[in-house]
């Protein structure tokens, strides 16, 4: 396992370099989008819109942070789960999206896409959000201010610690190990 500092937007030489198990630190601007907001998104794809961001080597956080306390740019940021999302991710990958982040598996479709526009899935720590939220040092709704907590946002990170679950080679630190060579019973 390596580990690397990354700035986005992400470009294919950032991606292919990462291997699953990988620490990153990533720095620069990322996108907060769940459900609802992938919903709102692919409406305004579907009918030959803008999206509120550019695509383009981005990296999308699925997560619905808590309010912001006094002082402070965001409240907890903690992941969600990212299965959710997989009938999107696909087209986003194609569409240049670069990153995804969240927590637990992603399906066989969203891997195929990763491997074929060079993409990467990291997972951020599960119950860590207000841990996490310490690397958010800037956070503005952009878009579906009607969302709340769903509402796109874009988020200026320094140094957001993650992990490769899944690159854009086909590696996956999920993968269920050959038991018997793992000497596993």
């Amino acid at each position: 396992m390596a580990e690397y500092k990354l700035t986005t937007p992400l470009t294919d030489d950032d991606i292919v370099k990462l291997k699953a198990g990988d620490v990153v630190f990533l720095s620069g601007i990322i996108y907060s989008a769940r459900d609802a907001a992938h919903k709102k998104l692919f409406e305004l794809l579907d009918a030959g819109k803008e999206l509120p961001f550019d695509l383009a080597g981005s990296a999308i956080y699925y997560v619905g942070p808590s309010p912001a306390p006094p002082g402070r740019p965001i409240g907890a940021a903690g992941p969600t789960t990212s299965y959710r999302m997989d009938t999107y991710a696909p087209r986003l990958h194609a569409l240049g999206m670069k990153a995804s982040i969240g927590k637990g598996k992603r399906s066989d479709e969203v891997k195929a896409a990763m491997k074929e526009h060079t993409g990467v899935y990291f997972g951020a720590t599960g119950g860590a959000g207000a841990l996490l939220s310490n690397s958010i040092t800037k956070s503005t709704v952009i878009a579906f201010d009607e969302l709340g907590p769903e509402a796109v946002r874009e988020m200026h990170v320094e140094d957001f610690p993650l992990l490769v679950i899944n690159d854009s080679h086909g590696g996956e630190l999920y993968a269920v190990p050959d038991r018997e060579a793992a000497g596993i019973k």
